[in-house]
């Protein structure tokens, strides 16, 4: 399962109490690094707080939280902020994450390019190196892994930094895609067989995760950006093929096998008025394919930092037909889920992603919404580093954060209120 929701099978006897009531810590002995990552995940979701105010949030006595953060500071996990004064008794100060206690690598393995990112403590990237390809091969994803590490690692000041590991977004068998990137008959068929986190970790000294490449840009938006903002939200990526998430109650919906959000299926109404499926007709490959066709250097599409100026007679028409379409997808996923908003980014310019949600939302109003509240189209707030920072989200989370029961507590306490 994944580590999004492994918190879930974490709590055991916790989550069970989660239909009676907030969740709270608990002041066992056997809890302990339970409530730690409890206090860190609080302090992460809102930026500082003090020991009272973890203490009101979580039930836990004044002193446990005094004990659990007097530890968590011992091991330079938390810094002190400047005290707030003003109050009757004694002052209160803030504890805040220390970004340069712990680092996290992501990598994001994609069909025409693959990133590698650095983030620090507090989510906040510290470093991004990338290289483009006709297609990935294994062994040259291995060697821009570790050779790309060893840059990076050079980033990082603190000499008693520890490194929480490598999460790496990837697509779901990325061998069936052959055809469609160019790759000459059976290049790729090498990742049918390689477990590319087992080869990742013979060759790094800590550990190595692995997600759905949509699947770890949603929770990059889940924790870096409008998760913050909406309980419920449909998330669509757009890369070289669309997909997407589901976030309910502030957390990332997988479903019965894995595939919730699995937009690239939806079927949807093309050109003549045939069902397609929606990864045929709102993905960055069909703008790929254009720009070959007339010519162009599609590799402009995915270089770092991206420019898409001198090819916009085509993306316009791209950005027509996906909106179209897209538009198409979100109001039948709203008639079966009330959600507050779609968020929509991809791996394009923020200019690019603008005019696709303002064109997303004109189209969706265009269409019969008869007994349909229409969700808000927004633009992620991540961008089109999302899976590789989604990447990186996942060590952190895995070894010091519990966050989707303090979203939850965070919604029951907004919801008593």
């Amino acid at each position: 399962m994944a580590v999004w929701v492994e918190h879930m099978e974490l709590q055991g006897e916790q989550q069970e109490r989660m239909s009676a009531g907030p969740v709270r810590g608990s002041s066992q002995q056997g809890m302990r690094a339970y409530n730690e990552r409890l206090v860190l995940s609080l302090i992460r979701r809102h930026g500082a707080l003090a020991k009272a105010d973890i203490a009101r949030r979580t039930g836990l006595s004044a002193q446990t939280v005094s004990v659990i953060m007097r530890a968590l500071e011992a091991d330079r996990l938390l810094l002190r902020e400047a005290p707030l004064r003003g109050r009757v008794g004694q002052p209160s100060i803030p504890m805040r994450l220390n970004p340069d206690a712990v680092f996290s690598y992501g990598l994001k393995l994609g069909r025409r390019s693959s990133d590698l990112t650095l983030i620090d403590f507090a989510g906040a990237e510290r470093g991004t190196l990338q290289q483009t390809y006709a297609f990935p091969t294994v062994e040259g994803i291995l060697k821009f892994t570790h050779e790309g590490i060893a840059e990076l690692s050079r980033r990082i000041r603190n000499p008693d930094a520890r490194i929480a590991g490598l999460g790496i977004a990837a697509p779901y068998e990325l061998w069936n895609w052959a055809d469609e990137v160019g790759a000459p008959d059976g290049a790729m068929d090498e990742w049918r067989h390689i477990d590319l986190a087992a080869e990742l970790s013979a060759l790094l000294p800590f550990d190595v995760m692995m997600e759905n490449d949509a699947t770890a840009a949603c929770g990059a938006e889940l924790l870096l950006g409008r998760g913050r903002t909406y309980a419920d939200f449909l998330y669509v990526f757009i890369g070289s093929f669309i997909g997407g998430g589901v976030v309910l109650d502030h957390a990332l919906y997988a479903g019965r096998s894995g595939n919730a959000g699995a937009l690239g299926s939806m079927p949807v109404a093309g050109p003549d008025g045939r069902p397609v499926q929606l990864i045929d007709v709102a993905s960055l490959f069909t703008l790929e394919r254009a720009l070959k066709q007339a010519g162009g250097d599609v590799r402009l599409l995915w270089r770092l930092p991206q420019d898409w100026s001198g090819f916009a007679p085509m993306v316009d028409q791209w950005l027509a037909t996906t909106a179209h379409h897209l538009a198409q997808a979100i109001v039948a996923a709203s008639a079966v889920i009330d959600f507050s908003a779609c968020v929509i980014d991809g791996a394009f310019p923020p200019d690019v992603r603008a005019r696709l949600v303002a064109m997303t939302h004109a189209a969706m109003l265009k269409l019969d919404l008869q007994g349909l509240a229409p969700p808000q189209v927004v633009e992620g707030a991540v961008g089109a580093g999302a899976r590789a920072m989604g990447g990186a989200c996942l060590p952190l989370f895995r070894r010091f954060l519990l966050d989707r029961d303090v979203l939850l507590k965070e919604v029951l306490d907004a919801e008593g209120t």
